[in-house]
């Protein structure tokens, strides 16, 4: 994989092009836990494939690769929420639980996803880095330009807020 990071930070197309299709499903996952609607995810997925071709000869370490392009893809999601932040719309989480048949998973659902929504920028972004996408902390903290304290400390802060808000939900006991 390093080899590829090199072609493609040459001007290899093809090597990056191979790189970028490697991680799209990633890239898509997280730019959808904060968009939180198809189009949008992948209109972030399209921007984090601009910008990162763009600046692909910025990388320094082509180990980091894949952390470079979540970091390009938390930046865009947070972007495009920003952009659409006048726009008032239905919220399209509920429309996936629609076909499900099972009411309390449904509402069990929704109040978890209501419940990491209530949560800060930071806070969101180091609890999904943790638990959906397996990022140790130093990762996290390299991922978000932060102190290794301050990422943990973030972290903790947003677990002990999730747990008061699940146990006012009557999620958590």
């Amino acid at each position: 994989m390093i080899i590829l990071v090199k072609k493609a930070q040459k001007g290899d197309d093809k090597a990056f092009l191979k790189l970028f299709q490697k991680y799209e499903q990633d890239i898509y996952r997280m730019a959808y836990v904060y968009v939180k609607n198809k189009d949008d995810a992948l209109d972030v997925v399209q921007e984090v494939a601009y910008r990162s071709f763009k600046k692909i000869d910025t990388l320094k370490k082509p180990e980091y690769f894949k952390t470079w392009l979540i970091k390009i893809a938390i930046s865009c999601a947070i972007d495009c929420l920003r952009k659409n932040k006048k726009v008032v719309q239905l919220k399209p989480e509920y429309e996936e639980f629609i076909s499900s048949s099972d009411v309390e998973d449904i509402s069990l659902s929704l109040s978890l996803n209501q419940i990491v929504n209530e949560l800060n920028e930071d806070e969101k972004s180091i609890v999904i880095l943790k638990y959906y996408e397996g990022y140790s902390f130093k990762e996290i903290a390299e991922l978000l330009n932060m102190p290794l304290g301050t990422s943990k400390s973030i972290l903790y802060r947003a677990l002990e807020k999730l747990r008061k808000q699940a146990k006012g939900a009557g999620i958590y006991e």
